[in-house]
């Protein structure tokens, strides 16, 4: 699956699983390692399943976009050649990969270029510097906090992760303050009732009087 997904470009096996997003102006200098790749590629021999590299590596290259790295590199195992392609997010974040088949390289390539001659190669959105992601660990679970940007301007992407299970919001940087006030005021409520749960048990537990009924 290769798809536009507001200024970056998606690619996945389906739609919840190993994804890697690219900027624009990333995906277009991944397009040029396709054809890099896909040269050295056509220049090597038959697979040789008794001569296999130690590491299962032919060729390798890094992107860097922001806060995020990616790894291409070319790897032959015993069923055949195939492009992994691996993203990850500084001081440790998520790692997400997809694999292309050698022999179809050129053929994504083709599709990948159809897609920046659509919509261009520009990422748009805010220039500046953006903060570095957060991490937050809670029993089992994970949090990531990513900033990143579009032509729609700049967003926080928080990221629920727990084994193979990833769920995911975002929310654009005009609602941050008000994102902030909400948690601050549900904090300050849960502290009062937590400072306090003799009364508020006392309170629910209070059988009504005649009295109290009149009222």
């Amino acid at each position: 699956m290769l798809k536009k997904n507001e200024q970056f470009l998606q690619i996945g096996a389906d739609g919840r699983r190993s994804q890697v997003y690219l900027a624009l102006s990333t995906a277009a200098e991944f397009r040029d390692h396709l054809s890099t790749f896909s040269d050295y590629y056509a220049s090597l021999g038959p697979p040789n399943p008794e001569n296999l590299p130690e590491d299962g590596k032919l060729k390798s290259e890094m992107m860097t976009k922001d806060n995020r790295r990616y790894y291409l590199d070319l790897k032959e195992n015993a069923r055949g050649r195939f492009l992994r392609v691996s993203q990850t997010i500084t001081r440790g974040g998520p790692r997400s990969q997809i694999a292309i088949p050698a022999q179809g390289m050129i053929e994504f390539r083709d599709a990948l270029t159809d897609l920046l001659e659509e919509f261009g190669t520009s990422d748009g959105g805010y220039k500046g510097d953006l903060p570095e992601e957060r991490h937050m660990k809670v029993d089992n679970k994970n949090f990531y906090f990513d900033i990143g940007q579009n032509n729609r301007g700049v967003y926080m992407r928080i990221s629920e992760v727990k084994s193979n299970f990833r769920n995911s919001i975002t929310v654009p940087e005009k609602c941050w303050a008000r994102f902030r006030d909400i948690f601050n005021d549900y904090c300050e409520k849960m502290k009062k009732t937590s400072d306090s749960p003799s009364s508020i048990t006392a309170e629910n537990n209070q059988v009504p009087t005649s009295n109290n009924i009149l009222k």
